[in-house]
């Protein structure tokens, strides 16, 4: 159970309603995205992304308009000038997986195979050139990871994972998988950890997202070249650690 869940005094009727309004934008706004997508799926990967990316910021702007619900981030400057980074990122809630697409520059990004059978919005999602997993098979996950991971930042495209490898609830912490420290390590690319919590107002498994304003922190660059994957992650997961006490509300 939330903070919020428990403590909200806000007017009741208001969040019900806005929270109704916004699943059913989110809805229908995401099939007839999905639709455009794979319609467009002759034309370049660019064309489908910024479609993509459209979306995210819609979503964004509808939860601010239905629900209350904004954001402000910290540390842009210390993404200007990247040509391509691997971030490691908190993952309380599914507005994360969203809003990332929003704020950072083109991407990949690292999630579950299972989420391309999804039927229209998973085939559109598989058009995106996600680096799509199966987490029975390790050690094939890990292989895909590293192969696809470091064409795509050869490419330009960021990677974003969730070294949690599920949302977590406020307060709760996991320990950091390898993965994306691993890329860093085989590509030489930098890491940037990134710390947020949407999980305060945007709560796993909740129908309700509470008014407020989710913060983001981004950190400085992480340096991998000639490091180990195992220093990367710590550096990481303790930078965000510490972010996440100075930014949470709990």
């Amino acid at each position: 159970m939330t903070q919020h869940s428990t403590s909200f005094q806000g007017n009741k009727l208001r969040l019900y309603l806005g929270s109704a309004l916004l699943f059913i934008s989110i809805f229908t706004t995401a099939t007839i995205d999905g639709i455009l997508i794979l319609l467009c799926m002759p034309a370049p990967f660019a064309v489908r992304y910024k479609i993509a990316t459209a979306w995210c910021s819609l979503v964004v702007w509808m939860t601010k308009f239905f629900c209350g619900l904004g954001y402000e981030v910290e540390g842009l400057e210390h993404i200007k000038g990247l040509d391509a980074a691997i971030v490691l990122s908190k993952h309380q809630s599914a507005w994360e997986t969203l809003a990332l697409r929003h704020i950072l520059p083109p991407q990949t990004t690292l999630l579950k195979r299972s989420l391309l059978w999804m039927p229209l919005w998973g085939w559109a999602l598989a058009t995106l050139r996600p680096i799509a997993i199966d987490r029975e098979n390790q050690r094939a996950a890990m292989r895909k990871l590293l192969d696809q991971g470091t064409a795509c930042l050869q490419e330009g495209l960021w990677v974003v994972t969730f070294p949690e490898g599920t949302r977590t609830a406020p307060g709760e912490e996991k320990k950091f998988g390898a993965g994306g420290a691993m890329l860093a390590q085989k590509s030489g690319y930098p890491v940037i950890p990134v710390a947020l919590n949407a999980g305060e107002y945007w709560p796993r498994y909740s129908f309700l997202k509470y008014p407020g304003t989710i913060k983001v922190k981004i950190g400085p660059p992480i340096e991998s070249r000639g490091r180990k994957a195992a220093d990367i992650n710590a550096e990481a997961e303790a930078w965000i650690r510490q972010a996440m006490q100075d930014i949470s509300t709990r």
